[in-house]
Order: structure tokens, then sequence, then C-alpha cells
């Protein structure tokens, strides 16, 4: 058992005579764990590279359930655009396109020592703050709040509001604590719909934000939706 787990932690791939080891993010009590119909393609780490990253995707079939396999040890800023390009790649397909057809992330699932997986099919990826975005496209309505917690390297959230005195005050926020915040918030805006608009630093390890994206997965206040748009920057 102990080495089937290690397999998981670590995809080994011989391509030429070569190995290659890819270290998969690691995650808990995921909410999938079993996927049919797939195709992979895989992010390596690269020191080798001048980016540090080989993208493989040989054996991606547009019909099929894509799973990503992303080294933990890449930064955002070396992961997210190969990302982009898978995504772009499936969203343009014309010929045998199949909508049901989902893209996840394959992680090791710690707590089940078995793989689990994060969908992602819906997330589009911005280089900007959601701030920069909504002050160029006027992105006003009343009915709704939208809050941009920023995730950074101290692996906190850091949620900037305007104070009663008109002045900004920044939140540092730890996971554990968000929702009880959040709740707070809830309370005292009870008429409007809040809106999180998650940002990133892009210096963050493929490990962080799945981290980050496991633990937001299961936050559940009625009031309070998440875009599907991150903001990585």
């Amino acid at each position: 058992m102990k080495n089937l787990y290690l397999l998981l932690i670590s995809i080994i791939l011989f391509s030429c005579g070569n190995e290659r080891i890819l270290q998969l993010p690691e995650i808990e009590n995921a909410k999938i764990t079993e996927i049919h119909d797939v195709s992979q393609a895989y992010l390596f780490y690269d020191e080798t590279k001048a980016d540090s990253i080989e993208l493989n995707r040989k054996n991606l079939i547009i019909t099929t359930n894509w799973l990503v396999n992303v080294d933990k040890r890449l930064t955002l800023a070396q992961a997210i655009p190969k990302i982009k390009f898978l995504q772009d790649k499936k969203r343009s397909a014309e010929l045998h396109k199949n909508e049901n057809a989902k893209n996840y992330f394959t992680c090791s699932d710690t707590s089940i020592k078995n793989l689990g997986f994060l969908e992602f099919t819906d997330v589009l990826y911005w280089e900007e703050s959601s701030q920069s975005l909504m002050a160029k496209t006027s992105q006003l309505d009343f009915d709704r709040i939208f809050l941009h917690p920023e995730i950074h390297l101290d692996k906190k959230i850091h949620l900037t509001r305007l104070t009663i005195n008109d002045e900004f005050e920044t939140d540092i926020i730890e996971y554990k604590d968000f929702s009880k915040f959040l709740n707070s918030i809830r309370r005292n805006k009870s008429e409007a719909l809040i809106i999180l608009e998650l940002n990133f630093d892009k210096n963050l390890s493929f490990q962080d934000y799945i981290s980050f994206k496991s633990f937001i997965k299961d936050l559940n206040i009625e009031g309070i939706g998440i875009d599907n748009r991150e903001f990585i920057y």
C-alpha cells in the first residue's frame, strides 16, 4: 500500500529512455475521486528549460474528460498560460465536440491515499486584478457587493474594504476564519448578493493554489457566490 501511495503522489513517465517525475498537488477529502472516459495532459517542472515548464498533451482527445496533471512545484505564472492554452483548444473545437466533457486537475488525496480531482471546466483566468477589470468595465450593481479576496504567499486571505470613515482597511484572514468573516458581512448586508472575485499572487506555487481551491469549494453561505473568473497577476 505504501508503494502504491508513493506512485499516486508522483507520476513517473518514461519517454525515449528518459524518466520524468511529476509531483502531484495534495488535497484532503476530495469530492470527486473517480472519473471515466479520460485523456491526460502533463505539465512538468523542468529546471533545464528557461521557463521551468514542459507541456505534454500528445494524448488529449477532445471528446473525453481531460485530466490535467500539474507539478505542484510550478508557480501560477508558469502553469496558468499553459492551462489557458489547453482550455482554448477544447473550447474552440468544432468537430466531434462533447458538451458534457469536463476538465479536472489531478491531485493526491491524503485522506484516502488515492487520487482526487478538482473540476475547473468553467474557470476563466485573467492576468490582472479583479478591481482593475471592474474599474475599466464599470461593473456597478446596487443589488450586488463585490469582494476581492487576495491569496498571497503568506497563505492567508487579504481583503481590502472601505470603512465607515471612507478609509481603506485590509483584513488579513486565516482560511479557517474566512467563513465566520463572510457571515458577519452577510448579516450587515442582508439584502445584497455578495460576489467573491478571487485574486491570486502569480508567484504562488500550484500546491498553494490547489490548497485554497480545495478549501473554498466547501464554502456554502446563502447569499454569497463565487465568480468563475480567477485573477492572477
